[in-house]
C-alpha cells in the first residue's frame, strides 16, 4: 500500500483561512502607515515654506503669497517679488494642495498661514488630521479631529 502525497482539502481550508486573517490585520495597518507618511512629508515641505518665509520677510519686509501647487514654484521676477523659488515635491504635490496666505499691511505687522489640504484619495484616508497649517509664529493647526501632536 502506497502513501498518497498531497494536501487534504481542510488543511487548504485552515492555510487559506489563516491567510485571510493575516490579510485583514496587515492591510488596514499598511495603508494606515501610508498615509502617515504622506502627511509626514507635507508637513516638512509646509516647515520648509514657513523658512522660506522668514527669509523673504528678512529681505523684503513682507511675505510672500501662493494660491495653489500651480503656482509654485513662485519664481521671483524682480527685486520687489523675489518668489520662493520653490517647487512642490512629488510626493507632496498628488496628495496634498498647498497655499500661502499672506497679510502684509502698512500699519500692522504682516502675517502669512502655510496650509496643506489633503486631496483625492489622501483626504478621505486621513480624516484624523485633515488640513494641516503653520503660520507665522510657529503656530500649528489641524482641521480634523485628531491632536496637533500626533498630526503634526
Amino acid at each position: 500500500m502506497q502513501k498518497e502525497k498531497g494536501f487534504s482539502l481542510l488543511e487548504l481550508m485552515v492555510v487559506v483561512a489563516i491567510i485571510g486573517i493575516l490579510a485583514a490585520i496587515a492591510i488596514p495597518s499598511y495603508n494606515n502607515y501610508i498615509t502617515k507618511s504622506r502627511r509626514a512629508a507635507a508637513a516638512s515641505f509646509v516647515m520648509t515654506l514657513s523658512n522660506l518665509e522668514a527669509q523673504v520677510l528678512l529681505d523684503l519686509r513682507s511675505y510672500v503669497s501662493v494660491a495653489n501647487n500651480a503656482a509654485f514654484p513662485n519664481t521671483p521676477t524682480d527685486a520687489t517679488n523675489p518668489g520662493l523659488n520653490v517647487a512642490v515635491p512629488g510626493d507632496v504635490s498628488s496628495y496634498y494642495n498647498v497655499s500661502i496666505v499672506a497679510t502684509n499691511p502698512a500699519a500692522a505687522a504682516p502675517t502669512f498661514v502655510v496650509t496643506a489640504a489633503p486631496v483625492g484619495g489622501q483626504a478621505a484616508a486621513d480624516t484624523q488630521c485633515g488640513s494641516i497649517s503653520i503660520d507665522q509664529t510657529g503656530t500649528k493647526a489641524i482641521t480634523g479631529t485628531g491632536t496637533v501632536s500626533g498630526c503634526w
